[in-house]
């Protein structure tokens, strides 16, 4: 199995398009048959995967089906599409996750809310279950990584993210900074992650008057979810607080946006009624507001590609340590993983050997049967092949740790036939489950007590004298012996 990612960020496209091709994502992973986790933020799709084989038709084969799943969701063409990713294979799809869990690839440098979007997607990709053991571990790794970036660097200490500069801006605009919130009226369009953390920023900022809308319906939830602290608000109600608003504040992505007529109309904008500026936010990636309200007289339009250029820059300092943290995580992951892919080997080997060995004593027992001669011979040939196998097992970790794990797996598939699998991958079975006497048949018990007959008192066997081996034996059977017997 090969990891791979396919990358379209702000650092590379437009948030248009970021947008559009996120359209769907949600469903993307599900669509295809290779392992998959989608990571979709406001600013990145990111989709993370692994291809059967390392070979690059597997590769390719794996990368097309995805590119196909996203142009269906997003209804872009699928070249388009395909022009759009960059393509990260092994160590640098790892390297890459990482710095994005711990806010070195945001708009915003340090972003906190990022690593909660990494957790969320694999927690929505194990409950789809599009998801395998390697995904897992390495998102559950970079989360850590992130969480260790923040613990141990001064790396976004001050707690910045996307709608933290985008209020910072915001106040800017109207004169007060900080100041401005605890006597603004603020508008808040959806129900997402973003207008969770927008709702909490606000608060923070001592914002009393808060009304939420949501299409959905679901705002009343929303907002006693969260303990309250702001108003649900019902279509009707909806030109009154719009009149109202210092603030609106969008992050829903729905399909409809809000045009400029609209705003307009609804917050009487260039009516004398209005008395003060309005501030319109558009947090969401396929944008809540159209591109003309920021045309209207006494409107302010806050977008996500002006929160980027506002964004301040975190000291060179914080960035370097949280960047020799990231590195410092990636390579203990990329030596755990060799480790891991070496004792994958191991297993396969010794039970490639073990089938053997197994094989052979089988025949043995059927020319000599229980014997104490096969016994012997049994006992030999499993100390001569722990023998055989030291050397391999030693050479196998000792390539592991210089990064060689492929050319052993290689070696052991070329001289073998042998084919490793990672553990994890293959059907788990549940150990033997111990019966009670209570579960055996009539049958069952009468077999037992035949054998038991012709076993000496404390013997494992017939072949064996007492006490050479102790079993302990259902005490129903016991008895039934002792019936027959007498």
């Amino acid at each position: 199995m090969v990891l791979f990612s396919l990358v379209a960020t702000h650092a590379d496209l437009d948030l248009e398009t970021v947008g559009t091709l996120s359209s769907g994502a949600a469903d993307v992973a599900g669509s295809v048959d290779v392992p998959a986790v989608t990571l979709a933020t406001c600013n990145r799709l990111e989709i993370y995967a692994e291809a059967p084989s390392e070979s690059k038709h597997d590769l390719a084969a794996s990368r097309d089906e995805l590119v196909e799943a996203v142009a269906e969701a997003s209804g872009v063409a699928r070249d388009t599409i395909s022009s759009s990713f960059r393509t990260l294979v092994e160590d640098d799809a790892v390297g890459h996750l990482f710095e994005v869990g711990a806010g070195l690839d945001s708009a915003v440098v340090g972003e906190r809310e990022i690593a909660g979007q990494v957790r969320k997607s694999l927690a929505e990709a194990q409950e789809a279950g599009t998801v395998n053991g390697t995904l897992t571990r390495l998102f559950e790794s970079a989360t850590r990584t992130a969480k260790d970036v923040g613990a141990r660097t001064a790396l976004g200490s001050r707690g910045r993210s996307i709608v933290s500069v985008a209020l910072d801006v915001a106040g800017d605009l109207h004169g007060d900074g900080a100041a401005f919130y605890p006597g603004a009226s603020v508008v808040l369009i959806g129900t997402g992650a973003y207008a969770g953390t927008a709702l909490a920023q606000l608060q923070e900022r001592g914002v009393s008057d808060i009304s939420v809308f949501s299409g959905s319906g679901r705002a009343g939830q929303f907002v006693a979810e969260r303990g309250g602290g702001a108003r649900a608000l019902a279509m009707e109600e909806l030109p009154a607080a719009f009149a109202g608003a210092d603030v609106i504040v969008g992050c829903s992505g729905g399909n409809r946006q809000i045009t400029a007529d609209e705003i307009r109309r609804l917050a009487g904008v260039g009516d004398d009624g209005r008395d003060r500026p309005l501030t319109v936010i558009d947090l969401a990636l396929s944008h809540d507001f159209t591109p003309e309200v920021a045309e209207l007289d006494d409107v302010e339009l806050i977008t996500l590609e002006s929160v980027k250029m506002a964004a301040p820059q975190e000291t060179e300092n914080s960035v370097e340590q949280a960047r020799e943290v990231v590195q410092a995580s990636v390579r203990e992951y990329l030596e755990e993983r060799r480790r891991r892919t070496a004792d994958d080997a191991i297993v396969a080997l010794r039970k490639h050997t073990q089938q053997l060995l197994d094989g052979e004593m089988e025949k043995v027992r059927k020319q000599h049967g229980c014997t104490a001669a096969a016994e012997e011979v049994e006992f030999a040939a499993r100390r001569i092949v722990r023998k055989l196998l030291h050397t391999p097992t030693v050479r196998a970790r000792e390539m592991a740790a210089e990064g060689r794990s492929d050319d052993y797996v290689q070696a052991l598939e070329d001289l073998f036939g042998l084919e490793v699998g990672s553990r994890e991958e293959t059907e788990r079975r549940q150990p033997a489950k111990r019966r009670r006497a209570e579960e055996f048949s009539a049958a069952e018990l009468a077999q037992m007590a035949a054998h038991l007959q012709k076993v000496p008192d404390g013997g494992f066997c017939r072949h064996h004298s007492p006490g050479e081996f102790q079993v302990e034996r259902l005490e129903v059977a016991q008895r039934l012996t002792e019936a027959q017997a007498s």
